[in-house]
């Protein structure tokens, strides 16, 4: 989620990112009374955000272990996005079951409402064969947990040309980052609404 695109062999967080585009979007229905904060960080698994072991340069919170951090935010719906560095950093489905398992257990827990997205796919066809096995593990955690699911790889996955809406091997231009929020929108939309009525 943190909106990494790169070019000319730079990559680097851009302002046209899917959470960017996903809070123009529930403005545009909602109003300014709804904010959507990005706190993706790059290159960082599941685990570590359980865990708190990610970059801690990533805001005040960023180091603390998700519980505590989750507890001290405002946030009403929780977005999860993680696959990816998994897959590059030779982590196994099961440990990202767990970790996926917790992350959502403890949002609910604490009154948040979690919803799950599976990654984006990549190009390359060896890696997405591993990050598919990365994809049904969120699909299975939302299901066995009864969360609402943005399952970007398939729809990605159904574009025709989709490899050439990718900056590299892992990161979407600016194009998909929009594709992306449209599909966050159509999950996050209707939770935004039942909150604002009070029946969420």
């Amino acid at each position: 989620t943190l909106g990494i695109s790169c070019s000319e062999g730079r990559c680097a967080p851009q302002a046209q990112n899917a959470v960017a585009y996903l809070q123009d979007k529930l403005q545009m229905h909602f109003g300014e009374r709804v904010r959507v904060v990005n706190y993706g960080v790059g290159g960082t698994m599941a685990t570590q955000l359980r865990d708190g072991t990610g970059n801690r340069r990533a805001g005040p919170t960023a180091g603390l272990p998700w519980r505590e951090r989750l507890a001290a935010s405002p946030a009403q719906i929780v977005l999860i996005n993680y696959g990816i560095n998994e897959v590059m950093q030779d982590q196994t489905p099961e440990q990202f079951y767990a970790a996926q398992s917790a992350l959502v257990q403890t949002a609910r827990a604490l009154g948040k409402e979690p919803v799950l997205e599976t990654s984006n796919p990549m190009p390359d066809n060896r890696l997405n064969a591993r990050l598919a096995s990365m994809v049904a593990v969120t699909r299975r955690v939302a299901a066995e947990q009864h969360v609402p699911l943005v399952d970007q790889f398939a729809y990605i996955s159904s574009l025709p040309d989709w490899k050439t809406l990718m900056s590299d091997g892992a990161h979407p231009k600016p194009g998909l980052y929009r594709l992306k929020a449209e599909q966050d929108a159509e999950v996050v939309e209707p939770l935004v609404r039942r909150l604002l009525d009070g029946t969420l």
